[in-house]
């Protein structure tokens, strides 16, 4: 049946940022696809939480995970837990942002989201994807943007970084798609989360914004979860490097 292939049931997924947002979710919807879910945040910990409780309505079972993915330290010690566990899925979606003009933004802006929104993601898709080459199986959903795309103002490290995800993507699916592991990634339109607070509050920039989606409207977050089911899917079986706009129609304009 068709709903099969959607299935994700007797299935173990990996979210970072799941406490809130997009990854939240995300964690929801393959949750409700039969995915057990291992939760990753910087405030995130094994008891009661909003991702917890949602996981545990669709009868799945939950184990949060606390790590801070600016801190690399932090992060080789989640990636050598998690490489040793049996997961199937893992949905690097933990990101950050940082606003100023480029003539301003300091080194320590460009190193924190760089860190957060490449290097992290990079070092959990390794240690994870090793597995998942040995195995013969296995799905990776990295997290872009609208700009991996466009340049966007007044955020060039996050600019950065999500072009830099883009092409990681392509690149690690090049390498493990031969090998069973479905390298591919989401880029989220502008959707009504903490990220965008500054852009939603500005009249200006809203109308802006607003004016150029097909859709008419800012996303939801649960807009997400369905491209993120698909792609850790075996519907998605011969899908690999793709970037997947989840925009409401920005980018046809």
């Amino acid at each position: 049946m068709i709903e099969d292939l959607f299935s994700l049931a007797g299935s173990t997924a990996v979210v970072t940022g799941a406490s809130r947002g997009i990854g939240l979710a995300i964690a929801g919807s393959l949750a409700a696809a039969g995915a057990d879910i291992v939760g990753v945040s910087a405030t995130l910990d094994n008891g009661d939480s909003p991702v917890r409780r949602l996981v545990e309505s669709h009868g799945r079972r939950f184990e949060g995970l606390s790590a801070d993915l600016s801190d690399r330290g932090a992060v080789a010690g989640l990636a050598a837990e998690l490489a040793g566990r049996d997961a199937d899925v893992l949905v690097n979606n933990g990101g950050t942002i940082r606003r100023s003009p480029a003539v301003n933004h300091s080194d320590e802006d460009w190193d924190y989201v760089i860190d957060v929104n490449l290097r992290s993601q990079f070092v959990l898709a390794r240690e994870l994807g090793r597995g998942f080459v040995e195995r013969g199986s296995g799905r990776i959903v990295f997290i872009a943007s609208m700009l991996s795309f466009q340049g966007g103002v007044n955020v060039p490290g996050y600019t950065a970084s999500k072009s830099a995800v883009a092409g990681l993507t392509r690149a690690l699916a090049n390498e493990w798609a031969g090998s069973g592991v479905n390298v591919n990634a989401i880029a989220p339109g502008y959707i009504a989360t903490d990220n965008t607070t500054a852009l939603r509050a500005d009249p200006d920039r809203s109308d802006s914004i607003l004016s150029r989606i097909p859709a008419g409207r800012w996303g939801d977050a649960a807009d997400i979860g369905g491209a993120a089911v698909f792609l850790s899917s075996r519907a998605a079986n011969y899908v690999n490097g793709i970037v997947l706009p989840v925009d409401g129609g920005w980018l046809a304009r």
